[in-house]
């Protein structure tokens, strides 16, 4: 793959054919329509930077196959956009966000919803662990309060949870973080440089594409099969590991974001196996663990490090299961790895936030709260599993057994005009591009299930408006927008 466009820098007509991919859905007459939409959510997605130097008209004509005329229409509609600037002499590009007009997947007023993020509101009982966290805090006032590996206390309730959980752990394995995503980021930095090779799933979460991307590595996807026995393809792994020799693998084995597959006992001693093999470093995000919607997280696998070894380094977070605001996660490996990973720190941060650490421990003592968090988030899947049932009875899904969200499947490739066209009925949505390496996904979207289920059920109704304008089906078309 490519590197990332540089700020500012230029992209040929090939290149930019190749991230539009199908980007003709509505026929000759929507052409234009339809290569401004595509353009516009590759921007979105930040693929496209700002200033971003677009192609002359003749040279993306060539590229993509259409006339000058139906380039220089789409060009038309993304000036009057705002999303892209020209000048004569000196060509097209990127504009900058605030010279849009609208952007299409800006909020369409204050009765837009959100359904672009998988995470929930804080968890019962933050406010009193809050008060509890408030008198605590006098215990640490008198020192310096760096701490670089976070607090012992917050650390034990951590490695308890991994040992219950069948990998013995101890707290020197333990490093506190600001978020599973600055876990992943640390250990990026420290393995991988530019030009290393990354693997990861097929699709997989799109914030650890961007950080790879950032750091000049190169993600090497291996696809998932939603309706296979397993879900992972470990002998095509085994063969990607082989062949592009990555540096590490990235890997999301529980309910993973976006199918909501999880990877049996099993297939963890396969995979373990493969990587041993290998000798390939794997980064296990374990963010959505705790999230078994059916039953107790600890009757489930034991984690992909009991059977990967040391070469296994996990990050967890309590941004799902307990509040994004906490903006806490951890990371567990081996001393060694750990020893090596806090030097590597001193260079982006000196340690999270005390007083939220104490509060995460009070919210850790309180296990019944996060069963009452798995019940609710139950019947919230199960709502939205019902409103698609009924607003789009087209879309398939398998219900997932935990996480956040149903990954539906189309029938017709629109994911990224859906994107758009739901701005316009009130509803945020994330595409199916947004979580593959090199875009496509057309067929697929992730809905999440972190809302409550009136507001599940308003999203997918209008949801369904945006699906029948996109396909031509004037069917739900007129249904008011609350």
């Amino acid at each position: 793959m490519e590197p990332v466009i540089p700020m500012g820098g230029r992209i040929s007509g090939p290149r930019l054919a190749v991230m539009l991919g199908s980007w003709r859905q509505g026929g000759s007459r929507q052409g234009a329509t339809d290569l401004a939409a595509a353009i516009e959510l590759q921007v979105l997605d930040g693929q496209l930077p700002l200033g971003t130097r677009l192609p002359a008209e003749r040279e993306l004509a060539d590229a993509l196959g259409a006339s000058r005329t139906l380039i220089g229409a789409a060009l038309d509609r993304l000036r009057d956009n705002g999303f892209v600037a020209s000048r004569r002499g000196a060509g097209s590009w990127i504009a900058a966000p605030g010279r849009r007009r609208r952007s299409p997947l800006a909020p369409a007023g204050d009765g837009s919803i959100d359904f672009t993020h998988a995470s929930s509101p804080a968890i019962a009982g933050t406010a009193a662990a809050v008060d509890a966290a408030r008198v605590r805090l006098a215990d640490h006032l008198g020192d310096h309060g760096y701490q670089e590996r976070g607090l012992l206390g917050l650390r034990e309730k951590i490695a308890q949870r991994y040992t219950e959980r069948g990998l013995p752990t101890t707290p020197a394995q333990v490093m506190v973080t600001n978020g599973a995503h600055h876990a992943f980021v640390l250990v990026l930095r420290m393995l991988a440089g530019p030009g290393d090779r990354v693997l990861v799933e097929q699709p997989t979460y799109p914030n650890a594409l961007e950080a790879i991307r950032a750091a000049h590595a190169i993600p090497v996807p291996v696809a998932l099969d939603p309706a296979g026995p397993r879900g992972w393809d470990i002998a095509g792994i085994d063969a990607a590991l082989r062949q592009a020799n990555p540096r590490f693998a990235y890997l999301v084995v529980d309910f993973q974001n976006p199918t909501g597959l999880r990877l049996d006992a099993e297939g963890r001693e396969r995979l373990g196996s493969v990587l041993a093999r290998a000798r390939t470093p794997v980064v296990v995000d374990e963010t959505l663990a705790e999230l078994d919607l059916e039953g107790d997280p600890l009757d489930g696998p034991p984690p992909l490090a009991a059977f990967a070894g040391d070469l296994a380094i996990c990050v967890g977070s309590a941004s799902k299961t307990h509040w994004g605001g906490l903006r806490l996660g951890w990371i567990r490996a081996s001393e060694d790895l750990l020893g090596r990973l806090v030097s590597a720190r001193y260079a982006v941060d000196l340690g999270s936030p005390v007083f939220e650490q104490i509060v995460l421990a009070e919210l850790l003592d309180d296990p019944g709260a996060l069963v009452r968090r798995r019940e609710e988030l139950r019947g919230y899947r199960d709502a939205l599993a019902r409103s698609v049932h009924r607003h789009l009875p087209e879309w398939t899904f398998t219900l997932p057994k935990g996480g956040l969200s149903l990954w539906c499947r189309m029938p017709e490739p629109v994911s990224s005009r859906l994107a758009v066209a739901a701005a316009s009925h009130g509803v945020q949505v994330a595409p199916g591009s947004r979580f593959g390496v090199h875009g496509g996904l057309e067929r697929w979207i992730r809905l999440p299930f972190s809302l409550p289920p009136d507001k599940i059920d308003e999203a997918v109704r209008r949801l369904s408006a945006a699906a029948a304008s996109v396909s031509g089906t004037p069917a739900s078309l007129d249904a008011p927008i609350a």
